[in-house]
């Protein structure tokens, strides 16, 4: 844990002052940052949907009590499709 800690002191302070110098000579416009925040983006968002998936909903779908009711697999199923399907409709309705 201390490690963890010792690393994240360390790897903010670097982090942010690559951003600043970054910031002086940064063009939005120029297809380079628009692929690199393009690939930087789909990145963080693959690592979102790993967690939630993965790590959030597996020992909630793995529970005992949730493989034993077909009704409750269902029910939580839909509702994770549902889930997905408001979010997708909220990033099409941000388009506009």
């Amino acid at each position: 844990m201390a490690i963890m800690a010792i690393f994240f002191s360390l790897t903010t302070p670097v982090g942010i002052a690559i951003a600043i110098r970054i910031s002086k000579i940064y063009r939005e416009e120029s297809s380079t940052s628009l692929i690199v925040e393009g690939v930087l983006n789909s990145c963080s968002a693959g690592i979102l949907v790993y967690m939630a998936l993965v790590d959030l909903l597996a020992a909630h779908f793995m529970n005992s009590r949730m493989q034993s009711n077909l009704r409750l697999q269902l029910g939580a199923n839909v509702s994770l499709l549902l889930g997905a399907g408001c979010m997708s409709f909220l990033w099409l309705y941000g388009l506009n």
